[in-house]
């Protein structure tokens, strides 16, 4: 009985992945991303901090041939510095990069590309200018986030998005701090923002403020506010009844039999893989 209770279970929708992703962002991340994908705007995806995959879980799926879609966490490595190494403890001491592997494996064949490491090594293994969407979710620490900030201006497209978490939260005043600084004397430009997430670009948001105003204003399950400051347009959205999570689109994988469902579970992820394409081999012989 002991080893059946830690047996891990696979999730089987986004909702069934820890972490914080609400419904409104998952909304907003899909509509920037199919947005880019209809002009024919090509590049990199890139997510600095994946906890246990639930965003990265959705980044994935807009990866499109000949794109690379990568991923940057510490796992369970050390932090460079002493607040670091509290912070990753206090907040994300269950983090494996075994279960990130595993939740993503669940909606997806193959693993990004998992940079295990610190975030400021992401400029030494994704070019410069290569990116059409970064998402920043790592190290709530203003010296951290400053430079993840400084990191997606050198990596992202002349109309990249960056978007970043945590940038109002009362308990992550150095997000605050480095977003509104980046605004102020950055040359960042909201195009919207969320209850959790800010969402930017180092060119014109003009555009595509005007595009997202009209598809907002098309949904009765969002609130829209817009204001100005300081020279910028600020385009607010909120909850107005959406659900906890954006129902999971059908898998494309055909429904596992009890048999591979357990193995599944049980094998790490390496092995699942292999496990994954043996019985998807045998299917096709037979």
């Amino acid at each position: 009985m002991a080893n059946a209770q830690q047996t891990p279970v696979l999730p089987g929708e986004l909702g069934d992945v820890p972490g914080w992703f609400p419904a409104l962002d998952q909304t907003l991340f899909t509509w920037f991303l199919q947005r880019q994908e209809s002009l024919g705007q090509r590049g990199d995806l890139l997510e600095l901090g994946v906890y246990l995959g639930k965003s990265a879980i959705l980044l994935g799926r807009h990866s499109r041939p000949g794109e690379t879609f990568t991923v940057c966490d510490l796992f369970e490595d050390d932090a460079p510095d002493g607040a670091n190494q509290a912070e990753s403890s206090k907040s994300y001491g269950s983090l494996t990069r075994q279960a990130f592997e595993r939740n993503y494996l669940s909606f997806h064949d193959t693993l990004p590309q998992v940079v295990q490491g610190p975030s400021s090594v992401i400029t030494d293994v994704v070019a410069a200018g290569s990116c059409r969407f970064v998402h920043i979710d790592a190290s709530h620490l203003y010296e951290h986030v400053h430079d993840d900030i400084g990191a997606a201006r050198e990596l992202l497209v002349p109309d990249g998005i960056v978007v970043l978490d945590d940038f109002r939260s009362e308990h992550t005043p150095g997000v605050s701090v480095a977003t509104w600084e980046a605004v102020l004397n950055r040359g960042l430009r909201p195009v919207c923002l969320s209850t959790q997430k800010l969402y930017g670009t180092w060119g014109d948001p003009e555009g595509v403020q005007e595009e997202l105003l009209g598809m907002l204003r098309g949904r009765a399950d969002c609130g829209l506010s817009v204001q100005e400051a300081a020279g910028h347009r600020l385009v607010r959205v909120r909850y107005r009844g959406m659900p906890k999570s954006q129902p999971r689109p059908q898998p494309k994988r055909r429904p596992r039999s009890r048999v591979r469902g357990i193995a599944v579970d049980l094998l790490p992820p390496v092995v699942t893989r292999a496990v994954r394409a043996s019985l998807k081999a045998r299917a096709g012989g037979g």
